[in-house]
């Protein structure tokens, strides 16, 4: 049987940057707990100290509970995912690896949709974030709740298609119905800054242009701003819903390798949690928004690092579509209710390569087989491309 090897040190390299601002963020803030009223308030008649009286957790303090949850989760998840491998081999939830074709490892059977149990790790941890974030944050307890809610119909929907295997129709309409209890939570901007090249084309000396005036028809040009500022109104909506089926999507096209799945959703989350903590620690307007973004990402990383450790080539396990689902559901709630969802695009930037790059195979102008995946060489020990033959060119 395989073994579970330890997580080498480059792959903690990612969450350096991250673990540093976090440090800066305690040092900087040495009280843990703050009171939110300068004195203290009774009632008279009843003696007793009103709501002004309790004390508020400070950044640093909900950050540190953040991190203890994001290590329960990995714990969690480490120690029951050899549990859960034999049930899902008992069901016959399983496959062969085709990275090991060739080596002795080649017919030993590896259980599939494991990404079942960081995901339900995940939901325990922000269950629990919820009880505090709650009490500190009550305007987004909506946003927590929706976000408990898209996250859970992905993580059920892929475990379903790791089961049943359903056609991509679905696969492509099913996340926009996920999104939407997100949607109808989003309070933010639905404005964006046109790049300056472009803003010739909307406005001029005179006012509008023709195609400015055009343009009005469907969107709002802010004229005061001349031309800067464009609110998309609903088509922005409409492109949140789209960045919760491509981020689903994303991370499920992009895979095949041990550990290309987890290790990927890994990077871009460690690279969220920086952007976040540098916010929090600029004391940005949005600091409420990326406080909750970092609370997600904390215990996302914890449950995903604890899956790489068994999905680590040699893999012991297989994620399957329940865990990109579920990762790239993730993400898109991040970047929706932290309302940083064009940044978010900048971190996806190796998937959308890939996805234009393959544009030609998904739309089916390229013939293309069901698995792309490198071949291994068993004499070199290396992968190698995989090649297709099609219409007289390899």
């Amino acid at each position: 049987a395989t073994t579970t090897l330890p997580l080498k040190p480059l792959s903690l390299f990612p969450l350096l940057p991250s673990v540093w601002i976090f440090l800066m963020l305690l040092l900087n803030d040495p009280t843990f707990f703050a009171q939110t009223s300068e004195g203290a308030a009774y009632d008279k008649n009843r003696l007793t100290s009103t709501a002004s009286d309790t004390l508020s957790p400070t950044v640093g303090a909900q950050l540190l509970v953040y991190l203890a949850l994001g290590i329960s989760g990995y714990v969690g998840t480490n120690r029951l995912i050899p549990n859960i491998k034999s049930y899902m081999i008992r069901r016959g939830i399983c496959g062969k690896d085709l990275g090991k074709k060739g080596t002795k490892a080649e017919d030993i059977d590896i259980p599939e949709s494991l990404g079942i149990v960081p995901g339900a790790i995940f939901l325990i941890c922000l269950i629990f974030c919820l009880v505090g974030f709650a009490a500190n944050h009550p305007s987004k307890l909506l946003d927590l709740n929706s976000a408990l809610l898209s996250i859970c119909f992905m993580l059920f929907l892929g475990f379903t298609d790791d089961v049943l295997e359903w056609p991509w129709r679905y696969k492509l309409f099913l996340p926009s119905v996920a999104s939407l209890p997100l949607l109808c939570c989003y309070e933010g901007s639905t404005s964006i800054v046109v790049p300056i090249p472009l803003r010739p084309l909307l406005m001029n000396e005179n006012g509008l242009t023709k195609f400015g005036e055009f343009f009005c028809h469907f969107v709002v040009v802010d004229q005061n701003a001349e031309g800067s500022i464009v609110n998309l109104g609903l088509f922005y909506l409409v492109y949140m819903g789209l960045l919760a089926v491509f981020c689903t999507n994303a991370i499920n096209i992009h895979a095949g390798i041990n550990g290309l799945e987890v290790g990927q959703s890994y990077v871009i989350a460690c690279a969220v949690l920086f952007h976040n903590l540098i916010e929090i620690q600029s004391e940005s307007e949005a600091r409420e928004n990326h406080v909750f973004s970092a609370m997600i990402m904390i215990c996302f990383i914890g449950v995903s690092s604890a899956l790489l450790r068994h999905n680590w080539y040699p893999s012991s396990v297989f994620v399957g579509d329940t865990y990109c689902y579920f990762a790239g559901m993730t993400f898109a709630v991040v970047g929706i209710s932290g309302h940083f969802s064009k940044t978010l695009l900048l971190f996806f930037i190796p998937q959308i390569i890939n996805f234009l790059w393959s544009t030609p195979q998904l739309f089916k102008f390229i013939p293309c087989p069901k698995h792309r995946l490198p071949k291994f060489n068993a004499n070199t020990g290396k992968m190698e491309a995989s090649k297709v033959v099609s219409r007289g060119h390899v």
